[in-house]
């Protein structure tokens, strides 16, 4: 049995990064998942954006590393934001009502820049009133 792979590309610039991921995030590679964000707030990243486009497959221990991550980021004084989910993870997120603490604007309408946007004072969680249903279909209004 081959172990799913995951890969991992990580662009920083100043305590901003996006990371892309490709591949499947499951249990054999959610720990690589978790420490690679673990190593963003040891670096002093405090706005991470993840973009999910190339990934295949989420289950719940790719959420739990989401969720783990993004606790202690805003303990720290700053905000993880998942970016156009595949329908495994929309799925979970939809089911376990965690949308509104992970999912951030569709990746096409984040600045061009990742330093344009300045680091927030105090993270503001995303817009409640936008159905999680559009949010990942990238109908944001």
């Amino acid at each position: 049995m081959s172990v799913p792979q995951l890969t991992i590309h990580r662009h920083d610039q100043r305590r901003r990064t996006l990371i892309t991921l490709a591949g499947e995030i499951g249990l054999e590679s959610a720990p690589l998942l978790r420490a690679t964000l673990t190593r963003c707030l040891s670096a002093g990243i405090r706005i991470i954006d993840v973009d999910l486009t190339p990934v295949t497959f989420c289950d719940c221990s790719g959420l739990n590393a989401f969720l783990h991550a993004a606790q202690r980021t805003r303990e720290a004084g700053g905000i993880l934001r998942l970016h156009n989910p595949p329908p495994s993870l929309g799925r979970i997120l939809e089911l376990t009502g965690c949308g509104s603490l992970l999912l951030g604007l569709p990746l096409g309408h984040l600045s061009p820049s990742l330093g344009v946007i300045p680091d927030p004072v105090a993270p503001a969680l995303p817009d409640r009133s936008i159905p999680l249903v559009a949010v990942l279909s990238g109908d944001v209004r």
